[in-house]
C-alpha cells in the first residue's frame, strides 16, 4: 500500500478494539452530562457499565428519521449537542430542514483519511464540487483538503461552463463531489474546446457510482475512489487501492443490526448501519443511519486493518402500506420476538387488486403447522392485517437486509 495516512490505520485490531472500548464509557459519559437529549435517554444507565460492544447493544438506538421530530421539538439540534450553537465554526441545514452542527476541530468531519486514501497529498489543487449552500458536504470536503494542505477551488454545484474553464486554466489535479457531475464538467469542456486533462484523481459521493460513469473516468486516466458517509456522523468508510469495500473510519464504531430492532446481525449478514462517534460536539449515540450494508470478512489486501464494509445496499426502513395500514420493520421483528425466532421476510402482492401477505420465517420446524398458526395471531393482533406464514429452513432467505418486500406491481 501507499503510505498510510497515519499509524492508527495499520494497528493491530485487537489493539484497535481494544482502545475504542476503553475510550467508549467516557464518550458515553460526556454525552449523557454534556446533551440534554442523552441525560434522559441514558439517564438508567452507568457509563463505566458501557464498556463492550454488548453493553454498547443494549441501549437505544438514536434513529436519523426521528431528528426531524427531535429538532422540531427542541431547536436547533434536538438536544443531542453538546456544544451550544454558539460555540460552533458552521451550522448546516440538510433536507427536512434538519440542523447539523460543524465544531471548530481541524477536519471536523474526519475526510483527509479518505482523502488521502485516494491519493491526495499537500500542494495539490482540487476542484470541490459539493454544495456550499447551507447543506455540509463542501465544507465535510474542504476542512479534510485543508487538514491535507491542498488548495480548494470552490466551485460547488451548476454552471458547467464556468467549471469547465476553471479546470483549463486553473489546471486542478484532483475533483472532489458526485461521480456524475464530474462526467459532465468533462463532457462541457470537451464541447467548448477546453482542456481537462489536469484532473487525475477523484473522490467521488453522493450517489451510486454506476459502471458506466467508473468506466467513463477511467478511460480519461483519472483514478476514482467512493466515500460513504452523512451530514449526521461525517465519514464513516472509504474505498482503498485494494477496490474490496470500504474500510470503516477510525474514530467510530459500527454495529450492523437487524431492520426494526437494535439487535446486532451475524457477521456476513446484511443489516442495518449503526455507528457510535467519539465526536465531542455532536456526541451520536448509535446512530441509525437508515442504510444497509454487511461486513467484509477478512482483512484488506491494501494493508489497512479496519473493518471493511461493502457499501451502501439500500434503505433500511422498509415502511409499506398495505389496505391502507402502515406496516413496519419493527412490527416485523416483534412478530419474530414472540416465536422466539431471528429471521423473516414479509412479503406484500397483489392479487386481483387485493393486497396479500406471506410472511416466511427462518426455523427448524419447517413443519410445524401450530407454530405457523400461531404466528398468522400474532400478524392479525399487532399488524392489523391478515397474512399467511410460511416456516422456511434457516438460512434460505436472501441476505440482502430486506425484512419487508414490496412485490406489488404499480405500472
Amino acid at each position: 500500500m501507499a503510505a498510510p495516512y497515519d499509524a492508527l490505520e495499520v494497528r493491530d485490531p485487537a489493539a484497535r478494539e481494544s482502545d475504542l472500548m476503553a475510550r467508549l464509557p467516557g464518550q458515553i459519559a460526556h454525552a449523557r452530562s454534556k446533551s440534554p437529549h442523552y441525560a434522559t435517554s441514558l439517564a438508567a444507565i452507568r457509563p463505566e457499565a458501557i464498556d463492550s460492544r454488548a453493553a454498547l447493544a443494549g441501549l437505544p438506538l438514536t434513529r436519523k428519521s426521528d431528528l426531524l421530530e427531535l429538532q422540531r421539538a427542541r431547536m436547533p439540534f434536538g438536544g443531542l449537542n453538546a456544544t451550544p450553537a454558539s460555540g460552533l465554526a458552521r451550522i448546516f441545514m440538510s433536507p427536512g430542514p434538519i440542523y447539523d452542527p460543524e465544531g471548530r476541530a481541524p477536519d471536523f468531519w474526519r475526510t483527509a483519511r479518505s482523502l488521502h486514501a485516494a491519493g491526495f497529498r499537500a500542494g495539490d489543487v482540487v476542484l470541490n464540487c459539493y454544495s456550499y449552500h447551507l447543506t455540509p458536504a463542501g465544507s465535510m470536503f474542504e476542512t479534510g483538503l485543508h487538514r491535507i494542505g491542498c488548495a480548494v477551488i470552490p466551485g460547488g454545484v451548476g454552471q458547467t461552463e464556468l467549471q469547465a474553464r476553471a479546470i483549463a486554466d486553473l489546471k486542478p489535479s484532483g475533483y472532489v463531489g458526485t461521480p456524475s457531475f464530474l462526467k459532465l464538467i468533462l463532457e462541457k469542456g470537451d464541447e467548448l474546446g477546453l482542456g481537462s486533462t489536469s484532473i487525475r484523481r477523484a473522490l467521488v459521493s453522493g450517489e451510486a457510482f454506476m459502471p458506466a460513469v467508473r468506466a467513463f473516468l477511467v478511460a480519461r486516466g483519472i483514478e476514482a475512489y467512493q466515500a460513504y458517509g452523512t451530514a449526521d456522523l461525517g465519514l464513516v468508510a472509504y474505498e482503498t487501492e485494494s477496490r474490496e469495500g470500504l474500510v470503516l473510519s477510525e474514530e467510530l464504531i459500527l454495529e450492523i443490526v437487524r431492520p426494526g430492532t437494535g439487535e446486532p446481525v451475524a457477521a456476513d449478514e446484511v443489516g442495518e448501519v449503526v455507528v457510535t462517534t467519539f465526536n465531542r460536539d455532536y456526541p451520536l449515540v448509535r446512530c441509525a443511519t437508515g442504510d444497509l450494508s454487511a461486513v467484509l470478512p477478512g482483512a484488506s489486501p491494501c494493508g489497512r486493518t479496519n473493518t471493511r464494509i461493502r457499501g451502501w445496499m439500500g434503505r433500511a426502513d422498509q415502511t409499506t402500506k398495505v389496505r391502507g395500514l402502515f406496516i413496519h420493520p419493527h412490527q416485523v421483528a416483534e412478530v419474530l420476538r414472540r416465536h422466539g425466532l431471528a429471521r423473516g421476510r414479509l412479503v406484500v402482492g397483489n392479487r386481483d387488486g387485493e393486497d396479500w401477505m406471506t410472511f416466511s420465517v427462518e426455523s427448524p420446524a419447517t413443519g410445524d403447522a401450530g407454530l405457523a398458526k400461531a404466528m398468522e395471531g400474532t400478524v392479525r393482533d399487532l399488524m392489523k392485517v391478515r397474512g399467511e406464514v410460511k416456516i422456511v429452513t434457516p438460512g434460505s432467505l436472501p441476505n440482502d437486509g430486506k425484512v419487508i418486500e414490496d412485490a406489488r406491481a404499480y405500472s
